[in-house]
């Protein structure tokens, strides 16, 4: 194909994927009242699963009530008319690519597939699968430990009792989008590692040679998932950031053990 053809390609796989954007976008927007309620607000509730998960953790393990979170009174203001309505789109496109993102990924694959060889398609087998498990496990990462978090350390922080807290809901769901969505595409870094270190452009020797470099990336890109760039915040998400590099490194040492092996019985 000529690279004209590759961009007509190319385009109709973009096309398809927003397609498919668009009606997780519609789906989410008819009942974007019920997800706001049940699923979106609900880690700004006393009662939310994690508080309870935690407690009921710290008393397994002989803890007491040293992981026990009260939560808190949380309550959000929209200070624009177009507030909500906005909000309401955003909170629709944002969920319409988080439904249809195993498709995304799928059109997007479906366009690189065909310059693979025989060899390489048979060692990418499950692909989609683990790229749609660690998106939506970073997702979950966000959503059930962030989030409460975050909003547990916020509103139960303060520097006067007579300074109320009323965020905004936009700021509210910027944040939680940032916390979940973002997290759910960096938690994509184990897969990157294996791709670069199958097509020989790192090893697991650079990689530790580069740890501290790597450190500092993860750290800003910590910074730009987390808008309000506080410590506490920094810190949730760059241990797992982190973990994630430490875990790549241990696939690109198994990748470059066995690319040596096979490289030792061709020349055998």
């Amino acid at each position: 194909m000529s690279f004209i053809d590759h961009l007509e390609e190319l385009r109709w796989h973009i096309i398809r994927a927003v397609i498919a954007v668009l009606i997780g976008a519609i789906i989410v927007f008819v009942f974007v009242k019920e997800i706001v309620d049940k699923i979106l607000l609900a880690p700004a509730h006393d009662n939310f699963v994690t508080y309870k998960w935690l407690c009921d953790a710290g008393h397994f393990f002989g803890l007491g009530n040293s992981l026990c979170m009260a939560g808190t009174k949380v309550s959000f203001i929209s200070t624009a008319m177009t507030g909500q309505f906005i909000s309401s789109f955003t909170i629709a496109f944002m969920g319409g690519f988080v439904v249809a993102f195993p498709y995304v990924f799928w059109e997007f694959w479906r366009f690189v597939r065909p310059a693979l060889n025989p060899k390489e398609l048979k060692k990418t087998g499950g692909v989609i699968f683990w790229v749609s498990f660690l998106f939506f496990l970073g997702v979950a990462f966000g959503y059930y430990v962030l989030t409460p978090f975050m909003v547990n350390f916020y509103f139960s922080y303060s520097l006067s009792p007579l300074i109320e807290i009323k965020p905004t809901f936009s700021d509210y769901i910027e944040n939680l989008i940032w916390t979940t969505v973002g997290i759910g595409v960096l938690f994509q870094m184990p897969l990157l590692v294996a791709v670069l270190a199958r097509i020989g452009v790192i090893t697991a020797r650079f990689l530790k040679k580069y740890r501290r470099h790597a450190f500092v990336v993860i750290l800003i890109a910590a910074a730009i998932i987390t808008p309000s760039t506080d410590p506490f915040s920094l810190t949730l998400v760059t241990i797992p950031l982190y973990a994630l590099y430490e875990a790549g490194i241990i696939i690109a040492s198994r990748i470059n053990k066995e690319k040596a092996k096979e490289q030792a019985e061709e020349w055998s």
